[in-house]
């Protein structure tokens, strides 16, 4: 065992004893529901990425609106023009200009928007917000907090298991992980009793010291036999048995990794890190039958979000990567004939203030809109988008800090109930979830 796997267990140990609410993973449950392929994919936006020039309203009132209070573009303001946005068919509201491939989903009626939401224990009022003693989230603006709680699923918490990791608890082990990151380890893959797996982008996965093709080694023939050997020794064979799988993942894995997948032309001249991770994802989902893999959730991230200053031309080269990718992505999944049964998210950190800082950049906010993705999906709108008013009724501290109308654990859950989770696991899995009224906000039909 590994020193992180060593701290990693530790933590889960001090967290089942303390009996806190992510120690529910271990609690009596039952495994998936459905026979069926399903995956998600979370696309994590490090940084904290500016909903409110993601998704602009576009009627005359609420453009004036915005306007004002982003202010004039030329002068250190924020303001997109109305002529630069991507109109959404049937609605009001218009994405960012470099999205534009995603107002094609759109239009084919696979893309919600998730509008102001973010991380909440209990629903809040304004007029509940503002009295003495309000529940609210701690460290509403910290990147590493609200990054762990959006993990997690769990707001107000901090913990060593995200909700993948804990969806991944409910279903019998495999050779392969459920969950599978190609964007480095997070809490989100963390489970009670299953851990995800972190591979390389793009790159082929293997047992070290062995060459490119271990199985036409011979020291790995000896080696892997040497595993299979009866053990009496309960350590012994504990160690065989997870060397055993570790083996079989990477057998499995690199095979999948190495072809070149038959949907590479989709993403023909993007060469940036999130389209070549969601290339992966599709050749894994691609290679689903030889992995074994009747469910998969999968993680991939970019970074960049955290736009202090020059906002307008940061977040116009990270949404000319976003949108494009996406849309590739979600092409492969049409071209491998399973568009209805991957549903790919957005997650941030938090969103950022309507008013414009120095430098024309943003401050760190709350409520943020979101992306949901999928042939499955009900395009629309979901939620309310906030009044975009500077100390307006949705504003939280006069600079555009929207209170969220919609908890992270609604979100999530919404998407684990497609995925399968049960009913009577959905709180195992979100702990909170007891706290709305609502819990699932009906993105699937």
């Amino acid at each position: 065992m590994n020193s992180h796997t060593r701290r990693h267990f530790l933590a889960q140990a001090a967290a089942l004893a303390a009996g806190g609410p992510l120690a529910a993973g271990l609690a009596q449950s039952a495994p998936l529901l459905g026979n069926d392929y399903r995956a998600l994919v979370c696309v994590f936006l490090y940084g904290g990425s500016d909903g409110n020039n993601t998704v602009v309203p576009m009627d005359a009132a609420g453009y004036t609106a915005y306007a004002k209070a982003r202010g004039n573009a030329g002068a250190g303001g924020l303001t997109l023009q109305a002529s630069s946005l991507a109109p959404l068919q049937g609605s009001t509201l218009g994405l960012h200009g470099a999205l534009a491939p995603l107002a094609d989903v759109w239009n084919q009626g696979h893309l919600a928007i998730q509008a102001n939401v973010g991380t909440l224990v209990t629903p809040l009022t304004m007029a509940q917000y503002r009295a003495a003693g309000a529940v609210v989230p701690p460290n509403l603006l910290s990147h590493d907090d609200q990054q762990n709680q959006w993990q997690l699923g769990v707001s107000g918490v901090t913990g060593n298991t995200g909700w993948a990791g804990r969806i991944a608890d409910l279903q019998p082990g495999s050779a392969v992980p459920m969950v599978l990151s190609v964007s480095g380890n997070n809490v989100f893959m963390n489970g009670v009793t299953n851990d995800g797996l972190s591979v390389g982008s793009g790159n082929g996965f293997a047992i070290k010291g062995f060459g490119s093709t271990p199985t036409s080694n011979p020291l790995f023939r000896l080696y892997s036999a040497l595993l299979k050997l009866p053990y009496t020794n309960a350590q012994e064979r504990a160690a065989a048995g997870v060397l055993n799988q570790a083996i079989e993942a990477s057998t499995a894995l690199n095979t999948a990794l190495g072809a070149t997948g038959s949907t590479a032309g989709l993403f023909n001249g993007q060469n940036n890190g999130l389209a070549q991770q969601l290339l992966t994802v599709a050749k894994m989902i691609e290679a689903r039958q030889s992995l074994g893999s009747t469910r998969q959730i999968f993680f991939v991230s970019m970074g960049g979000f955290d736009t202090h200053n020059d906002q307008l031309n940061q977040q116009n080269a990270l949404f000319s990567q976003l949108g494009p990718a996406l849309k590739a992505f979600h092409d492969a999944t049409q071209q491998l004939g399973v568009a209805s049964q991957v549903t790919t998210f957005t997650a941030s950190d938090f969103a950022r203030t309507l008013q414009p800082a120095s430098g024309g950049g943003t401050d760190h906010a709350w409520g943020n809109h979101h992306f949901i993705m999928g042939g499955a999906v009900k395009g629309g709108l979901y939620g309310r988008m906030p009044q975009l008013v500077l100390g307006g009724p949705d504003d939280t501290a006069d600079e555009g800090r929207w209170l969220p109308t919609t908890a992270v654990d609604q979100m999530s859950a919404t998407l684990a109930a497609w995925f399968g989770v049960g009913a009577g696991d959905l709180l195992n899995v979100f702990p909170h979830l007891g706290n709305f009224s609502v819990r699932n906000l009906g993105y699937f039909g």
